[in-house]
């Protein structure tokens, strides 16, 4: 699935640290936990987190520059499998900050005619290929493998726009993730929404085609839990000024943007840091 805002953002400086790595199969990169700083801060070292990518998938530098650094504040492993063997549905080349708007409001009708007839249908395959039902086998087999294989004690997921979808239904069961971060993620189902059954913090985009008309409705069915059994903790946080995908491809030209990511990013590390 992809959207105007899907191929819009920047790409962020500097030099990941981790590795690229095999696990069952499947490529991903590796960003180990530091070794302990003091006697204050020990590494958790049975506790893991998995970055599930946005449509650009491990080619985009972004998701391994944000892997090595929760893997440092949260002094974890932090894994990025690719969700897309191979083939992600979004080219990084394609990625023109100024092809479309990064501002609220100000995507046009014709912007979203050239997203579709430029940058979607030319790669209807390769996102049949890897559809929702495939990206969740994907990082359920590597989710798995790695617990098996390193034997953690908790895993939790951080999902970005198409990973963002992944993480949410992930997290209707308790057999993947500890606890999960969802971030202006890709379609979800309001049924979905409804079976959650981990801890989860929602970083929500002002502007967001795929998520703002469920946004309130999402909240709500946290909220309305509280008093049942079934009752699970939960924060939304909205950031004003931001569209889709401001949390992996900020464009930190505008002031709003940059303080809205590394918030974003300061939310992801709390919230994981309380819950794992």
């Amino acid at each position: 699935m992809s959207c105007p805002d899907c191929n819009r953002g920047s790409v962020l400086a500097g030099k990941p640290t981790g590795s690229i790595v095999k696990v069952d199969g499947t490529e991903a990169y590796f960003a180990k936990g530091p070794p302990s700083k003091s006697a204050l801060f020990e590494p958790k070292g049975s506790v893991a987190v998995v970055l599930l990518s946005d449509a650009f998938g491990l080619p985009l530098v972004n998701i391994k520059l944000i892997a090595d650094k929760l893997a440092n504040d949260l002094l974890c492993d932090v894994w990025v499998p690719d969700l897309f063997d191979g083939a992600p549905l979004l080219r990084v080349e394609g990625m023109e900050t100024q092809l479309l708007p990064d501002r609220p409001g100000y995507s046009s009708f014709w912007d979203k005619f050239c997203m579709i007839a430029f940058v979607v249908l030319p790669r209807v395959g390769t996102i049949l290929r890897s559809r929702p039902s495939v990206g969740d086998v994907r990082a359920k087999q590597f989710i798995k493998a790695i617990r098996e294989d390193r034997k953690y004690h908790k895993v939790g997921g951080v999902g970005y726009c198409y990973g963002g979808g992944v993480a949410a239904r992930l997290a209707t069961t308790l057999n993947y993730l500890d606890s999960v971060v969802i971030c202006h993620p890709a379609p979800i189902l309001i049924n979905s929404i409804k079976k959650i059954k981990i801890p989860a913090s929602w970083v929500c985009a002002e502007d967001d085609m795929f998520f703002k008309k469920k946004r309130m409705r999402a909240e709500a069915i946290f909220a309305e839990r509280k008093d049942s059994g079934d009752a699970v903790p939960y924060e939304f946080v909205d950031y004003k000024g931001t569209v889709h995908g401001f949390a992996c491809r900020p464009n930190l030209a505008f002031e709003d943007v940059k303080a809205a990511f590394e918030k974003s990013l300061e939310q992801t590390t709390v919230w994981l840091r309380k819950t794992l």
